[in-house]
């Protein structure tokens, strides 16, 4: 480092930049110990050589003046207008092939070609702010010849200029349609986004003013940094009203862009605010840092998708799942009504689910095509479902998605506060009990069902409603070690995961687009139902268009898992507990209640995995997702697993048998 700034060079700045970025750049990109040492070091040499200061200092200026600022302030760091879906494909494309870089043009591409590894965020952001902050005092601007020049590299007309370009977008920005239909306010001549324009042009027009004039009246920052908090408390209002009003990738996407939008105008506002105080610079130092590392990471992360996708599908994720983490409080009892309720809803479920079983069996003996067979497996599933659904019975499996997401809120009000973790604890119980008896009704049912539809064959027609060597068949699909059916298991579970997004999906998407009032503003059907009965079926779709939905494309899943398998010659398929009960129920009445003692034992047990792995698979991703969604980092897990095992080796029966009368109606507590 010290040959090459002692030694006299005719370098570009940039190639002066980059060497000492290389320099300083640690091998390993956490180690901020060595990047910092690096900096000392560098400090100490432009303190001791004015010449080497002079040279980096003038490369700098240098750059700031032949070089467009703009690709620096007002684009890197900020989402452009181009959309979610456009802004994924050029991420994508990108880091396939990259960009075109032009360091000559603009001083955005200039930080890239000087930060170009992608880890460099690291160890810059590492390094101490006050480190940074004393290299900037060793390059000592307060020694350039000129008192244009006596100042910040690009000085303040360039800053002032950024930021003013800044607030006509986020004027255009804060009175989009979409935002405006969330927050009508907005529109008024009182708007936030409108009183910022006006303030920051009065700002600007001022400090150019006190730039070429000292004693010139100061008019400061102070008053514009309130206009830009008010914009985002505006921002976060839009998005807490999304909660009710439902949300959309391209909301957030915009609501991101305009939070970038004054998040970079704040900083531009300090900077200007301390350079109109003092044309050195020194009190600005701090705000400039802090935009130094935040251009940087962005910088680093400009073709980064992880980053993208988590920072603007967070927002959206977590108002699916607590679309469906609503759902989901259905499906957990508490009081002992609610939990035999749930069991004789349970039970109608397995009593249709061999219906559907038997359908599917009928189905295949018409060795159809491959996508017709497809398609049929798919609308009897689906239909199936939705019938299951409509009726107000309960499929065990389809718990573990809806009640995860539940969980999820509980866990993340809970914090680790120990009554709320004792809530929590209850919570899980009752869950456990819940699904539970959910499994064992829709088993106990679907196997007597399909027996006695067997046994109605035999009689009306003398055979069984199917044959031995189908029976052979049905067994030998769930034997738990030779026919891959716990794999199998975990597809349907993924399905079963997948099915609970889609319904917080649609359920969010009914509130977002007002599908209910727009269904009551159709003529047609106005004319045909009447305006009450167009009323009620437009309130029921609001209301179960979720749940609809996920239940038809549930069916849907389970039958194209199968069908992808088919046309990728994969031995790919499904398995999901009632369904397999069925199946098994069907086996034993083709044998006359008499099948092979082996092949059944080992079918049953493929059965009982299959229905763990069911419910295992969908309720950890849905646990998950919810987590991750809700931005939950939940360190109390020891204490929650103790609580667990002290509660169900005290009180077993909370997470197996309904509550007490005592415990459903404790007594009021006396004073």
């Amino acid at each position: 480092m010290e040959a090459l700034l002692l030694t006299s060079g005719v370098e570009s700045p940039v190639s002066l930049l980059r060497a000492l970025v290389r320099r300083i750049r640690p091998k390993n990109p956490e180690d901020a110990a060595y990047a910092s040492a690096r900096i000392e070091a560098l400090a100490e040499l432009l303190m001791a050589y004015p010449a080497s200061r002079a040279r980096v200092r003038a490369a700098l200026t240098e750059l700031f003046a032949t070089r467009r600022a703009g690709s620096l302030y007002m684009n890197l760091g900020i989402l452009p207008s181009t959309g979610f879906f456009s802004e994924t494909w050029r991420r994508i494309s990108h880091a396939l092939l990259p960009e075109v870089r032009d360091p000559d043009e603009f001083l955005g591409d200039v930080l890239q070609d000087l930060f170009d590894h992608k880890t460099d965020e690291c160890w810059v952001d590492g390094v101490d702010s006050a480190l940074w902050m004393r290299l900037l005092e060793c390059l000592r601007f307060d020694e350039n010849e000129t008192t244009e020049n006596n100042t910040l590299p690009g000085g303040l007309p360039t800053i002032l200029h950024s930021l003013w370009l800044l607030s006509y977008q986020m004027t255009a920005l804060g009175f989009d349609p979409e935002l405006l239909r969330l927050d009508a306010n907005l529109a008024r001549t009182d708007s936030p986004f409108l009183a910022q324009n006006l303030e920051t042009r009065a700002f600007v027009e001022c400090c150019q003013e006190r730039w070429n004039d000292v004693a010139a009246v100061t008019d400061d920052e102070k008053q514009l940094l309130v206009l830009f908090d008010q914009c985002g408390e505006a921002v976060d209002r839009i998005h807490r009203r999304s909660v009710h009003a439902g949300t959309s990738l391209q909301l957030t996407y915009k609501l991101q862009r305009l939070r970038d939008h004054i998040s970079r105008a704040e900083q531009l506002a300090t900077i200007a605010g301390e350079l109109q105080r003092e044309k050195s610079g020194r009190t600005a130092y701090p705000a400039v840092i802090a935009l130094f590392k935040n251009l940087v990471f962005a910088s680093c992360r400009r073709n980064d998708l992880t980053t993208f996708w988590r920072q603007n599908l967070e927002i959206t994720a977590r108002r699916v799942t607590e679309y469906a983490g609503k759902a989901g409080e259905h499906y957990i009892t508490e009081t002992r009504r609610e939990y035999f309720g749930m069991a004789k809803a349970a039970l109608g479920a397995g009593g249709l689910i061999a219906l559907i079983a038997l359908s599917k069996i009928f189905l295949h003996r018409f060795h159809l095509a491959p996508l017709n067979e497809i398609f049929a497996y798919g609308l009897n599933y689906g239909l199936g479902f939705v019938l299951v659904y409509i009726m107000g019975f309960t499929i065990a499996t389809k718990q573990p998605a809806m009640t995860a997401n539940a969980l999820a809120v509980s866990i993340g009000e809970a914090r680790g506060k120990a009554r709320d973790l004792e809530n929590l604890i209850t919570l899980i119980a009752r869950t456990t009990r819940s699904q539970l008896v959910a499994i064992l009704g829709n088993v106990s049912m679907a196997i007597p069902i399909a027996i006695s539809v067997s046994l109605a064959f035999l009689l009306l027609d003398e055979q069984p409603a199917i044959t031995l060597q189908e029976a052979d068949d049905l067994l030998a699909a769930h034997h738990p070690f030779t026919s891959g059916s716990l794999l199998f298991a975990g597809v349907a579970g993924v399905c079963l995961f997948l099915s609970g997004l889609v319904a917080g999906y649609f359920d969010n998407l009914a509130t977002y687009n007002r599908i209910p009032q727009r269904i009551q503003q159709l003529g047609w059907a106005k004319r045909i139902l009447g305006v009450k009965r167009l009323e009620r079926l437009a309130n029921y779709v609001g209301d179960h268009m979720g749940a609809l939905a996920g239940n038809f494309l549930f069916g849907v899943m389970l039958a194209t898992a199968w069908g992808i398998g088919v046309l990728l010659s994969l031995p790919l398929d499904i398995r999901h507990v009632a369904f397999s009960s069925a199946y098994l129920g069907y086996a034993a009445a083709a044998y006359d209640l008499s099948p092979p003692l082996a092949a059944f034992v080992w079918a049953a047990a493929g059965v009982a995995g299959i229905g763990l792995i069911n419910l295992g698979v969908s309720f950890s991703l849905a646990l998950f997702v919810a987590l991750r969604a809700r931005g939950v980092t939940f360190s109390q897990g020891r204490q929650l697993m103790y609580g667990l095992m002290r509660r169900f080796f005290t009180r077993p029966g909370d997470f197996f048998l309904p509550p007490g009368k005592s415990a459903e109606n404790p007594p009021e507590r006396v004073e």
